[in-house]
């Protein structure tokens, strides 16, 4: 209805606004904590016609899933990173071991709420939906109801490209895609490039959340892209030989699929979510681990016949994440 598009508008205008004024962790979160109570409030007002259930994301959801709750419909959530409590606790850690890779953000009072805000969730999901069970495990530590779990890998559009071979000889070419930070991994990835020194290329797509001092250790070994538009993307997959994500808390991240579907091997950690098979497509590696990314990437680099049969493994991986893949196992995950 028109009305509600007015007011939606209107709440995207307000949120941004808020988003902009905020300053530190605990502000950011209370603008988070306001629009997700105000967008459930905007739906419940206009009302939820004939809906037969309703579909939700974490942290922004609890209002609507308890008001569709009452009316005997059916309650989907999504969990689409980790748990608050797991992210937070690794970021801490991470923040720690590379005190001087990050501007100093300060702490969150609301962190507690927005993870019990998540928690309630669990609790007024019929089904709570992961997209790997790194996040589904990460419900489980945190008490929620691992019985109402249920794991579907995303998908990608658009098919996978001919078949490419690595050109013998020259560095390997290593692309990683996504915020340049903590959470990715991006001391590793510096770590593992000063380690292989000629032997491979990295170039890092994706703002850039680092110190001078971090961002110039890197930039001597990594070429910092800095935000690429999507319509670039496919563009630098196909300049690359591998794909590098060492990330350290994610959902599923959507970059390895994109990866895989470019014929690209990718190298990651469990904590990705991915839907990589290790030693067929890519490889897991341990997660805060630079000794092991650069071991892989080296391998890759002096073997390229492996290298050529990893990215035809990818390819072939990828044709089971496409778009209509993923419609047929979240409609039965969700059910009829």
């Amino acid at each position: 209805p028109a009305g509600l598009v007015t007011a939606f508008n209107s709440f995207g205008l307000e949120y941004a606004r808020r988003r902009v004024r905020a300053r530190n962790p605990t502000e950011s979160t209370e603008v988070y904590l306001w629009g997700g109570k105000r967008f459930c409030e905007l739906i419940i007002r206009a009302g939820l016609g004939s809906a037969g259930g309703v579909y939700a994301f974490n942290s922004a959801g609890l209002e609507l899933l308890k008001h569709a709750r009452g009316l005997g419909l059916k309650t989907v959530m999504e969990q689409t990173i980790a748990p608050t409590q797991v992210e937070l606790r690794i970021l801490s850690r991470e923040t720690a071991a590379h005190p001087d890779w990050e501007p100093t953000a300060g702490s969150n009072d609301l962190a507690g709420e927005l993870a019990a805000r998540e928690s309630e969730e669990w609790k007024n999901a019929d089904v709570i939906l992961c997209g790997s069970e790194f996040v589904k495990q990460g419900i489980a530590e945190c008490g929620g109801p691992l019985d109402r779990c249920k794991v579907v890998p995303y998908g990608v559009a658009g098919e996978a490209p001919a078949a490419r071979q690595s050109a013998a000889g020259g560095p390997l070419r290593v692309l990683a895609v996504g915020a340049v930070g903590l959470r990715k991994g991006a001391p590793y990835i510096f770590e593992a490039a000063r380690a292989l020194g000629g032997k491979a290329k990295f170039r890092m797509a994706g703002n850039v959340a680092l110190t001078g001092g971090a961002r110039a250790k890197l930039s001597a070994h990594a070429e910092l892209l800095g935000a690429v538009q999507r319509s670039e993307i496919s563009k630098l997959y196909a300049e690359a030989d591998v794909f590098l994500l060492p990330s350290l808390c994610e959902g599923s991240a959507t970059a390895t699929y994109e990866a895989l579907a470019a014929g690209l091997p990718v190298i990651t950690t469990p904590n990705a979510g991915s839907v990589v098979r290790d030693g067929v497509d890519g490889f897991i590696v341990p997660v805060s681990n630079a000794e092991a990314i650069a071991e892989k990437l080296g391998l890759l680099a002096s073997d390229r016949t492996l290298l050529n049969k990893m990215s035809a493994n990818a390819r072939e991986r990828s044709l089971e994440f496409t778009l209509q893949a993923y419609s047929r196992r979240l409609l039965e995950a969700v059910g009829e």
